[in-house]
């Protein structure tokens, strides 16, 4: 899970994990714009991996960074990049065949999976409010997803033979990160954050170089559309991870806030607004069920 505010949030840092949010939000809206367009996964992951790569050993380097690494680092950190780089192969695939809104709900029961890897890692018991959260998350994601099919009248088979592979690719997209996450925490916790980020979005860029690979070279844009796609989530994500690991340390904010988990709302009125993309009321209630069970456990006091 996210790591703790210890203090808090300054007017200043508010504003801008909510900035963050916003771009990662608008990040999936673009890159379902590219995959519209001739892009694939697999593309779209090198291009966003690969920039931002450039743009943390930029940092790293104006800021002289050193850079060690112990051997279980240099054991683990590979670990971590495969993980990432399959995670943001499978969240991809799902914004490619739902709603933006829904994949990144789906993707936010990350939460439940993390605790699932610590137990059965690590024999770390969850805790009682992650407990009590599940079945709540769980029942907000079944509305949100419409899962009996009966706000878009398709039935149960209908719907999930309509959203069935989306959610299989966003919920292992949870699963992948949670373990990410766990082992993180538990391996590589140690490691300068920026340091971190840059391995592992090299070899997160590394991954889906080799699916582009297998799977003949890269699928390129075809309309000018989809190029636009390309670039402006290749931006964001490059800005949000730039602005994350220099501007939230100054503002008194270590790592990531649970505010920026409001990502899948901002998805949804920007998904509505660019790509025509609308759900039902019960399903907005259920979005709201999940991005708000998902804030309260990352702003619990402990």
């Amino acid at each position: 899970m996210p790591n703790q505010p210890t203090r808090a949030l300054s007017a200043g840092a508010f504003a801008t994990l909510l900035l963050i949010a916003l771009m990662m939000g608008a990040n999936h809206v673009a890159a379902r714009i590219a995959f519209n367009n001739g892009v694939d996964v697999a593309t779209a992951v090198v291009f966003r991996s690969t920039v931002t790569a450039l743009v943390i050993a930029a940092i790293l380097a104006v800021q002289r960074v050193r850079v060690r690494f112990t051997p279980r680092h240099k054991r683990m950190l590979p670990v971590i990049g495969l993980l990432i780089g399959v995670q943001s192969l499978c969240l991809y695939s799902a914004v490619a065949r739902l709603p933006v809104a829904l994949a990144l709900l789906a993707f936010n029961t990350y939460p439940i999976w993390t605790a699932l890897w610590s137990w059965a890692l690590y024999r770390q018991r969850p805790e009682r409010a992650l407990l009590i959260a599940m079945p709540v998350i769980l029942v907000g994601l079944a509305l949100a997803l419409d899962v009996f099919g009966a706000a878009s009248g398709l039935g149960a088979q209908g719907q999930w033979t309509r959203i069935g592979a989306g959610v299989a690719f966003a919920l292992s997209a949870a699963a992948t990160f949670g373990l990410a996450l766990v082992v993180t925490q538990h391996e590589a916790g140690d490691v300068d954050g920026r340091v971190r980020t840059g391995t592992t979005m090299t070899l997160a860029s590394l991954v889906a170089l080799a699916m582009v690979v297998s799977q003949g070279g890269f699928h390129l844009p075809q309309a000018p559309a989809g190029w636009a796609g390309l670039a402006t989530l290749t931006f964001l994500y490059g800005t949000a991870f730039t602005i994350m690991f220099t501007v939230l340390p100054r503002l008194g904010v270590v790592g990531n806030s649970a505010i920026m988990n409001v990502e899948p709302v901002f998805a949804l009125v920007l998904a509505w607004l660019v790509l025509g993309q609308s759900i039902a009321p019960v399903q907005v209630l259920g979005a709201l069920v999940v991005v708000g069970t998902v804030m309260a456990l990352g702003m619990r006091k402990r």
